[in-house]
């Protein structure tokens, strides 16, 4: 645990404890009636009731929508499956800022039902809502669908063979059994709606602004340190909360029931009913994320003189940019590629290392009377590794700026710091998918191994790493796909001459003029492909045991 702490002490505590200090600070001494004078302040309060409502409905309707996916991924087998679970995780690990421009393509003005129909959503809380459960469709598919999947479906039919209808089988038997799945995949998508920037920046407008959003205007634009620090703690204390709840649900689920094996479950669709349900998803995944991102690919082919690559031609151009580079966009792409690799190295050790800390409770304190307390010291540090899912990216970036300024930690000029803030964001997608992997390894097999004479580091690579090896390659996939698309913090401390895709894009965004408006769209489509290219990898080798995501 020793490495991961002090990972996260430096690069996220500190940062983070710093600038809300800076703001809540005057004269050496600590001024906490600031908080109240904040909250109460009518423009706040809309910003936090706003917050609160839309992450709400977001999460209703993501549920809504996306819980008969689950049910047709855990339990239909049918041609394209792998196919189709890779496209519908794109929108997870795109960034916010390529989301947002997705749907201002399609919902915008001049967008694609603008131009159809005259109907225009952007500016609106409906474009939000619908971006919203654009970006977390996968997280309920991929967390209730993970362990449906792996009910064993004879329970249900003891029901019914008692006499219960179908649904009374399913509200008695099954849906206790998802209750905690469902209450986990809740609980994610509100904290990422709640925390959420880049879809409210771009298609909100000013009429609505989120806590991260406020929290970014108040940093950025108006360097209101004060406000910016209380909003800062009101969204940490709510994602605190969030999380604790949310790994109380997880542990219940990994506890509380028996399970079996997938591919025991998963039969081709049989009656009209099974099959219309399986088409109905089918064409919700096609409205819902299909359209958007083939709307996307077309506004970056649709230029004045016709369809063609003339915006992608373009990006090998800093003067066709209108001077918002100082180097061509297309630039953008290598150092994003470059920083995101390096961001999964650093997220893969951290993580690795934390996932294996973890693990340790369940296989070697058991028997000691340190057990409990090991137990509640590991809970706290596994809440620590999801804290900055949830915390604000704006405070992180723009605490880099404050608190590394100093030898011998000086690295406000170095590039490093980019994959530093990345990999804050990846290393929980690392320990969530190695963390089932490594505590279904038997114990046993690593004492056989040193009662044979192997070291620790003998034993873990000839036991552990040819058991998790998958696993540890689909953490890899998840880390480099999420530090690609990292956003809110990388557009404080990203350098101008070296920018990362994501930043690109928002610069693109923020300037006026078609040839501006289509290289960001040519940006979004070379990195929804990338991540799509790697997420269709990753299905090829995925197991399915391989954690949450």
């Amino acid at each position: 645990m020793a490495l991961p702490v002090a990972f996260f002490a430096l690069f996220f505590a500190y940062p983070v404890v710093a600038i809300v200090g800076r703001g809540l600070k005057a004269d050496g001494d600590w001024q906490f009636g600031r908080i109240g004078t904040v909250l109460s302040r009518p423009d706040i309060l809309d910003v936090l009731w706003f917050t609160t409502w839309q992450a709400l409905a977001s999460t209703a309707l993501t549920l809504l929508i996306a819980l008969p996916g689950a049910y047709v991924f855990a339990r239909f087998d049918f041609p394209g499956k792998q196919l189709l679970r890779a496209v519908v995780t794109v929108p997870f690990v795109l960034p916010t800022v390529v989301v947002g421009t997705a749907f201002l393509a399609l919902l915008g003005r001049g967008g694609f039902l603008d131009g159809l129909w005259g109907v225009r959503l952007d500016t609106t809380v409906w474009a939000i809502l619908l971006a919203h459960v654009f970006f977390n469709y996968a997280v309920v598919v991929r967390t209730v669908g993970g362990l449906w999947s792996q009910l064993d479906p004879r329970q249900e039919e003891a029901a019914r063979v008692l006499g219960a209808g179908r649904f009374a089988a399913w509200r008695r038997v099954t849906l206790p059994a998802l209750a905690p799945a469902v209450a986990a995949a809740a609980l994610m998508v509100f904290l990422f709606t709640f925390t959420s920037f880049g879809v409210v920046q771009i298609l909100g407008g000013p009429a609505y602004s989120t806590l991260e959003v406020e929290i970014y205007r108040q940093t950025a634009q108006l360097l209101d340190l004060p406000t910016a620090a209380v909003l800062t703690l009101v969204q940490f204390a709510a994602v605190a909360g969030i999380l604790a709840v949310h790994a109380w649900t997880v542990r219940r689920r990994e506890t509380a029931l028996r399970l079996v094996d997938p591919a025991q479950t998963a039969r081709p669709p049989r009656g009209a009913g099974q099959r219309a349900l399986l088409g109905g998803v089918l064409l919700t995944v096609l409205l819902l994320i299909v359209v958007p991102l083939g709307v996307l690919v077309e506004r970056s082919l649709d230029t004045s003189g016709g369809y063609g690559f003339g915006f992608y031609r373009a990006l090998q151009s800093a003067d066709a940019s209108g001077s918002t580079f100082l180097v061509p966009p297309l630039d953008a792409i290598g150092n994003s590629l470059r920083y995101a690799l390096v961001a999964t190295l650093i997220a893969l050790a951290i993580g690795g290392l934390a996932a294996a800390a973890l693990t340790i409770p369940h296989s070697r304190l058991r028997s000691s009377g340190r057990y409990l307390h090991a137990g509640r010291l590991v809970r706290g540090f596994d809440a620590l590794l999801m804290l900055p899912l949830g915390v604000s990216a704006v405070t992180v970036g723009f605490g880099f700026l404050i608190t590394l300024d100093k030898p011998p930690l000086d690295l406000r000029t170095s590039w490093i710091l980019v994959p530093l803030a990345q990999a804050l964001v990846g290393v929980p997608f690392v320990v969530r998918t190695m963390l089932p992997v490594l505590r279904a390894v038997d114990d046993r097999l690593r004492e056989a191994a040193a009662v044979l004479g192997a070291s620790p580091l003998r034993a873990w690579r000839e036991v552990d790493l040819p058991l998790v090896r998958r696993a540890v390659l689909v953490a890899a996939g998840f880390a480099f796909a999420v530090s690609l698309g990292e956003f809110g913090a990388t557009v404080f401390i990203a350098r101008p001459d070296n920018p990362t895709l994501p930043v690109a894009v928002a610069r693109l965004l923020g300037r006026s003029g078609e040839l501006n408006y289509g290289q960001a769209m040519a940006l979004s489509t070379i990195l929804m492909l990338t991540c799509a290219v790697s997420l269709l990898v990753l299905e090829r080798i995925r197991t399915d045991r391989s954690g949450e995501f």
